[in-house]
């Protein structure tokens, strides 16, 4: 019996690993696999329907509004400007409305409907992402599908509504929730709503995943149900079968300073800054940091203003596929997440994994998932994570002892045998296979 599986996924799709693997590992098992993403409209290789398997195929909706909505929105937008920067426009604004309320009630409707419109916060985002997700769920209940699988809760209203909508007697839809983060308390999201909205939707769900059993035990707590456990590991992968991207060469690096890496999205409370002011005390290397993201101007600020131009440097983001040519370049990685949330504080951190696959010890953050992942294989050093002092520390004992430093590369080499995805699918593959118990028989 072919099983069709429809997955939803917020982004292009143009480099998530992690839903990738899923759906391989899904298409390679049987699935039929239709994952339904956003269009970048920026990206003009980009393909509206890719197939990367008889089994897998990708589905991006319009990731821009029609001319018909976008261009009144624009209108209202520049409007808005004007307002907001001459009073006088305001006034006769006001004036207006008042005189359409005594002669021309249908104008004064109107003008009220467009000062709605102009009190709403960030509206062109609004429409677009309500376009959005009215496409996503139009092109899942395309086809009959037998199973829907929503990663993180920007994608879960989406599978609820697939999968209960068409619901008859003898057609029961499974729902699959993969929740990659924490959703109550995670950088961003203070408002409390997240978390009342995955409350109520969990009601509607068959199975949920989280990444680890920190995060699964939290959910106990919140909900009452404990997830299915699907970590978040790499490809197993051999960097030193393939030729290496030289970051000295590139990046004028003398060879005799260890390149302190840090690889990742360069975001708040990674960390970063606390890495920056730890390099004062290092006693050699130089910290390369790869990727981009909303602080790195900030942080180069920050670099530029302790003159520390020739200690750090940055290198931009790097396609998933070819980061492997640039990890083993580091004499040690940097993953010193800051405890600002519970999302970070359970995190298993993938980049933990790309390290250890590449033969590079670590210098991480004292979590519970990361510290047992280090300590027990002892692939690295765990250090207080707010603290320049703390990973100062850690660094120079890695560079004043490079035997142990050999030591530790060596055992990177013989875990990723053990934290690979090649063996942890088979964990993805058992939640499915709990819908054969459940719902295939009555449907076969």
């Amino acid at each position: 019996m072919r099983v069709n599986v429809c997955m939803f996924v917020w982004n292009h799709f143009t480099n998530d690993a992690r839903v990738l693997r899923a759906c391989s590992a899904l298409s390679e098992a049987g699935y039929a696999v239709d994952l339904i993403a956003i269009h970048d409209f920026k990206n003009e290789d980009l393909l509206k329907q890719e197939f990367f398997s008889e089994n897998f195929n990708v589905y991006r909706v319009n990731g821009k509004l029609p001319k018909a909505i976008a261009y009144p929105l624009g209108m209202i937008g520049r409007v808005k400007s004007l307002i907001r920067s001459n009073v006088l426009l305001l006034i006769l604004f006001l004036i207006t409305s008042w005189m359409g309320i005594l002669l021309f009630p249908v104008f004064a409707i109107t003008l009220l409907c467009i000062g709605l419109i102009l009190s709403i916060h960030k509206v062109r985002v609004i429409f677009l992402r309500s376009y959005i997700f009215l496409q996503m769920v139009r092109r899942g209940l395309r086809k009959s599908y037998d199973i829907y699988h929503a990663n993180d809760l920007n994608t879960l209203p989406q599978g609820v509504i697939c999968s209960k909508l068409k619901l008859s007697k003898n057609s029961r839809k499974y729902l699959i929730y993969d929740s990659h983060e924490v959703q109550t308390s995670r950088t961003g999201y203070t408002s409390g709503f997240h978390g009342r909205l995955e409350k109520f939707l969990v009601q509607f769900i068959d199975r949920m995943i989280n990444e680890n059993h920190t995060r699964a035990a939290h959910t106990k707590e919140l909900y009452g149900l404990y997830p299915a456990v699907v970590h978040n590991y790499p490809f197993v992968s051999k960097p030193e079968a393939v030729p290496m991207v030289n970051l000295y060469e590139i990046l004028g690096i003398p060879r005799e300073e260890p390149i302190l890496l840090y690889q990742g999205g360069v975001q708040i409370g990674r960390g970063l800054d606390k890495v920056i002011e730890a390099v004062p005390l290092f006693k050699r290397g130089v910290v390369v940091m790869i990727g981009d993201g909303r602080i790195k101007d900030e942080l180069v600020e920050k670099v530029a203003r302790m003159g520390l131009e020739e200690r750090v440097k940055f290198v931009p983001k790097v396609p998933v596929s070819e980061l492997i040519r640039y990890t083993p370049n580091g004499y040690l990685g940097f993953q010193v997440l800051n405890n600002v949330c519970f999302n970070h504080y359970s995190a298993s951190s993938n980049k933990l994994f790309e390290y250890m696959m590449s033969g590079v010890p670590v210098i991480a953050s004292s979590f519970p998932e990361i510290q047992k992942v280090v300590e027990t294989e002892k692939v690295g050093i765990c250090v207080d994570s707010h603290s320049p002092e703390s990973i100062a520390a850690g660094v120079n004992y890695l560079l004043d002892y490079p035997t142990v430093r050999d030591e530790m590369r060596m055992n990177c080499f013989a875990a990723r045998e053990r934290y690979n995805w090649d063996r942890e699918k088979f964990a993805l593959l058992g939640v499915y296979e709990d819908w054969r118990t459940e719902v295939g028989s009555e449907i076969s």
